[in-house]
């Protein structure tokens, strides 16, 4: 069975262009999504997903309306592929009932591959090098180093409660029990 999805990322957008060439190509079913490829949850792209069976053949205007990102158009692959559902792309002609089409997707998921790789590499040599000039990652401290010990002192002294700290001190009580546990590292 042909089963289509359709997605434009406004209300604004036409759907009319989508269902034309889903229907011309034979899709049974339609579903439709009306939302940005970005939100991860796409309720018309799921229903097709649930409807869906091993053999069915998922169909879609373009690469682009199955998702915003190779990362997530080969994780969507991956999980028609377990399922044995093939898919085909009416704009780039593709489908993965070929082995041509298989072969394009496992290309364009090596790439992905080496792209994240790629991303991963210079985001460790940049937060090294960062590291080497004296950087340190993460969130300034919300309180001096005299007014961090001040709050780890009325923590230990048990007179005030922690609320009424966490307000003297214009911090959170997650803050405040970070500052104890540093403190008794030391």
């Amino acid at each position: 069975m042909f089963i289509g999805y359709a997605r434009v990322s406004t209300d604004d957008q036409n759907l009319n262009l989508q269902r034309d060439a889903l229907l011309s190509a034979g899709c049974t079913k339609i579903y439709e999504d009306r939302l940005s490829g970005v939100k991860v949850a796409r309720p018309g792209l799921q229903q097709a997903l649930s409807v869906a069976r091993s053999g069915d053949v998922l169909v879609i205007w373009r690469l682009d309306r199955l998702g915003r990102s190779l990362k997530d158009l080969i994780q969507t692959m991956e999980t028609l592929e377990e399922r044995g559902i093939e898919l085909h792309s009416l704009s780039e002609s593709i489908t993965t009932t070929t082995s041509g089409g298989r072969l394009i997707f496992h290309l364009f998921g090596a790439l992905a591959e080496f792209e994240r790789n790629l991303i991963k590499e210079r985001t460790s040599a940049g937060l090294k090098a960062a590291r080497a000039r004296g950087r340190k990652g993460g969130r300034p401290k919300a309180l001096e180093p005299n007014k961090r010990k001040l709050a780890v002192k009325l923590y230990k002294e048990g007179q005030h409660t922690i609320s009424e700290i966490c307000q003297m001190m214009g911090i959170s009580k997650p803050t405040l029990y970070s500052y104890v546990a540093e403190a008794s590292l030391t």
